[in-house]
């Protein structure tokens, strides 16, 4: 009787020793395991679709550019102000820079003409602003803005985002000509004629082929030090592109997403591709529904859902974690962060500070 009673105790010993140590082993995480957030971080992407092949003036230029612009948007974020501050005045710079293919630097579209979309986001609260096909806004990211801020409504497009913009004194209305550039011209004009001589099946090689990069955007990531997100997207467009074609720039969730949650994502390539796959909003759920981190859910896309060529993706998550990839030949790109990052990089070539 004695032994069988020492078995008994013996076994429930051993069930609450093990009950205790699993009990150990579902104790939450401590906070101090879990990764500390950045101050602030921002990241800039001057479009994909093309690498460095211009005169190394140009490159150099463009190098330049993007570096002030970084230092625009750092400048804000470290002095305390908001991401959303950030993000329009980076894409606004960009816009006013004739090198990108936004604003300024728009291409022509079929009928020789410029069409502009853009789009801006914030994180904290996914309040978002858009406008399409916009002929006479010189900065098209301020509009978006105040799509987002002035109205209950998120996209608006062609005459009727025109009429609103009248409203604003913040908005400036240029003629459709504002946008065209020496480069512009001169890519509309070689491709005018490549594809004349397409059609009389002669070899395109008598035709210079470096025009530039015709899938260009400019878009900027942030967080700011109130750990709210934001993005903001512009474009000129896809070069020859059917009147009234609109792509992914302007389209909340293709080309533009932010959630305090999680990320804030923008995009850069085949506007088509990235609505399709509503690329944006992807990165972010990956990060929600299968707790990848930010670089799993961007190199995933690009090498599993788009097709190679397709364009790239910035990416900023809630802890200032940055990451920036593309599956074109190239893709200009800038990031800092409030731990000492800085850094330009186009092509082969590599800015700090």
């Amino acid at each position: 009787m004695a032994s069988k009673l020492f078995a008994i105790c013996l076994i429930f010993g051993f069930v609450l020793h093990a009950s205790n140590l699993d009990a150990q082993d579902k104790k939450p995480v401590s906070t101090s395991t879990k990764q500390k957030r950045k101050t602030y971080a921002i990241a800039i992407h001057g479009g994909a679709g093309s690498s460095p092949g211009r005169s190394e003036k140009a490159n150099k230029a463009r190098m330049a550019s993007l570096k002030k612009a970084l230092e625009i948007g750092t400048k804000i974020l470290e002095n305390g102000g908001t991401s959303l501050h950030a993000v329009e005045e980076v894409v606004k710079f960009l816009e006013d820079d004739p090198q990108f293919n936004a604003g300024k630097g728009a291409v022509f579209n079929s009928q020789g003409k410029f069409e502009l979309d853009a789009s801006i986001m914030s994180g904290k609260d996914k309040s978002c602003g858009a406008v399409a096909g916009v002929k006479t806004i010189k900065n098209p990211i301020t509009l978006a803005r105040l799509v987002m801020t002035k109205t209950r409504h998120v996209l608006l497009a062609t005459d009727g985002a025109e009429q609103f913009a009248k409203n604003f004194s913040e908005v400036t209305i240029v003629e459709n000509s504002y946008f065209q550039t020496e480069r512009s011209k001169k890519a509309w004009e070689q491709l005018q004629q490549r594809r004349e001589l397409s059609k009389r099946k002669l070899k395109l090689s008598h035709i210079p082929q470096h025009t530039g990069s015709y899938r260009g955007t400019v878009g900027c990531v942030a967080l700011d030090s109130s750990g709210n997100l934001a993005a903001a997207t512009s474009t000129g467009g896809l070069s020859r592109k059917k009147f009234g074609r609109v792509g992914d720039s302007p389209i909340v969730g293709a080309g533009t997403y932010a959630d305090n949650a999680t990320c804030a994502v923008s995009c850069t390539g085949t506007g088509e591709q990235y609505i399709r796959n509503v690329v944006a909003y992807d990165v972010s759920a990956r990060m929600k529904y299968k707790n990848v981190s930010v670089q799993q859910a961007v190199d995933t896309i690009l090498s599993d859902v788009l097709n190679k060529g397709d364009g790239g993706i910035i990416a900023v998550d809630k802890n200032g974690n940055i990451h920036m990839n593309f599956s074109t030949r190239g893709m200009a790109r800038a990031a800092a962060d409030s731990d000492g990052r800085f850094e330009v990089i186009w092509g082969k070539m590599k800015l700090g500070k």
